[in-house]
């Protein structure tokens, strides 16, 4: 056998080796075990988030839940002592901060930015449809309407919440006074 063959017929057992090894090492996950049919498993819903993120304390309850929220209804001022993860199923929802000028705040930025001054404040106004996805932060007062025309459907998840000692009521939401000052048209 001459070297050119010797080459071909190495070369063609390692082809067939590595295809081989590649075939077995990709049916592992066939082999995998599948969920009983009494394990059923419902997405609830989706969306893509665009901002934000929040510390999970481990010893803390999490807690879900689905809202469904009538065209022109609002939710009150209010806060979550560990953040809220939102997701709209549908319909959309409008969501309003006051913040102070100069702080950074993610999303969408709108509302009252005129005569803007040092020390004054503004309201953050963003609008999440269907498909989205959004981040309240811990202990920040927020205020979210539903300005369309329809029933919208989201389902939160709120991670890090206390449970009242007392009750043994979880404690994911905190009502807030409306904020003073308020520059928010709402």
């Amino acid at each position: 056998m001459n070297t050119l063959t010797r080459r071909r017929v190495r070369l063609a057992l390692m082809t067939v080796g590595f295809t081989g090894l590649f075939l077995a090492v990709n049916a592992v996950p066939g082999a995998a075990t599948p969920a009983s049919l009494d394990f059923v498993s419902l997405r609830l819903g989706h969306g893509t988030l665009s901002h934000g993120s929040l510390t999970v304390k481990p010893g803390l309850q999490v807690v879900v839940a689905k809202n469904t929220v009538q065209a022109g209804a609002s939710s009150g001022w209010h806060s979550h002592p560990g953040g809220a993860i939102v997701v709209i199923e549908v319909g959309q929802i409008t969501t309003y901060q006051v913040v102070r000028n100069g702080d950074e705040e993610e999303g969408n930025k709108e509302g009252n930015k005129e005569g803007s001054k040092a020390g004054s404040f503004r309201c953050v106004i963003t609008t999440y449809t269907a498909g989205h996805a959004f981040v309240e932060s811990p202990g920040d007062p927020i205020i979210a309407v539903n300005n369309g025309t329809s029933q919208t459907i989201s389902y939160a998840t709120f991670p890090g919440v206390p449970v009242d000692p007392v009750t043994g009521n979880t404690l994911q939401r905190t009502d807030q006074p409306k904020p003073n000052p308020d520059p928010c048209p709402f």
